[in-house]
């Protein structure tokens, strides 16, 4: 291996701001603040898809409302187009 082109492998304090969980582990990420641990905002410890107090999503509602959408513009088309053949034939009717 070459000298001088690897980042330095140390070991660092983590503290997470959400619960103040503290943890030491090995990395190349310098701290940015003068007590010398990396911050973070968010952690496993208080993260809600790791908790379990993570809220799902009713998908179901948003699909129904989305083919309630479309229903409503396919009869508008349909509508439009009897329309259009309607005036077709009244044009036909005229010419004849």
């Amino acid at each position: 291996m070459k000298a001088g082109i690897h980042p330095i492998y140390e070991l660092r304090v983590f503290h997470c701001y959400g619960c103040n969980h503290e943890w030491s582990t090995r990395t190349t990420i310098k701290p940015t603040t003068a007590d010398g641990k990396v911050h973070l905002d968010i952690c496993n410890n208080c993260h809600p898809f790791f908790t379990g107090k993570q809220r799902l999503v009713d998908k179901e509602g948003r699909v129904e409302r989305f083919r309630k959408r479309y229903e409503k513009s396919d009869a508008s088309v349909e509508k439009a187009a009897a329309a259009a053949a309607t005036e077709k034939t009244e044009t036909v009717d005229a010419k004849s």
